[in-house]
């Protein structure tokens, strides 16, 4: 477990990034939590004093990775950009992301050949689809975003293209 304290951040433009909020690894911090490595990986410990666990490492192609605070995150901690944190992590290598059986079906029913796009994404991009679906708070919610899901798969986008197309159909 490392551990270290860092401020918080967050994007100004910068595409599909805009606006996040996050926390850097330094490079020698992230070889510590899993030596030689240069993709994307989860980790768990506490920010503060709040427990945290699956949460992506992502690249930022210096030997560095950030680490996305959501909102749910920053209300727990009770902190935003601009604000200094301690952070204790460790590399969660027990993580495992479950499909649920919802959107299994969708794919068995609808599209079995989207399927096969969604299992060919790297398992960080599968995460996020899987992650936006689970924590929709009403089934309404949950059913559009499987559907939108499948319709992702049929149209060949990853998880960042579809909510860019999302956005620009907002505006």
């Amino acid at each position: 477990m490392v551990d270290f304290t860092t401020i918080i951040l967050q994007y100004g433009e910068n595409g599909d990034k805009t606006g996040w909020t996050y926390i850097v690894l330094p490079a020698n911090i992230a070889q510590q939590l899993f030596a030689g490595n240069k993709r994307s990986f989860r980790v768990k410990g506490k920010l503060d004093e709040l427990p945290v666990a699956g949460l992506s490492a992502m690249p930022m192609g210096d030997g560095s990775f950030m680490i996305a605070l959501k909102k749910e995150i920053r209300k727990g901690i009770r902190k935003e950009h601009g604000a200094i944190l301690r952070v204790r992590l460790a590399h969660d290598k027990d993580f495992k992301i479950e499909m649920p059986d919802d959107l299994r079906e969708c794919f068995d029913y609808e599209q079995p050949e989207a399927f096969e796009y969604f299992c060919g994404l790297a398992k960080s991009h599968q995460g996020y689809f899987i992650k936006w679906i689970t924590d929709a708070k009403t089934e309404e919610t949950r059913a559009g975003r499987i559907a939108k899901t499948i319709n992702a798969m049929v149209r060949r986008m990853d998880y960042g293209a579809m909510l860019r197309e999302q956005k620009k159909l907002r505006e």
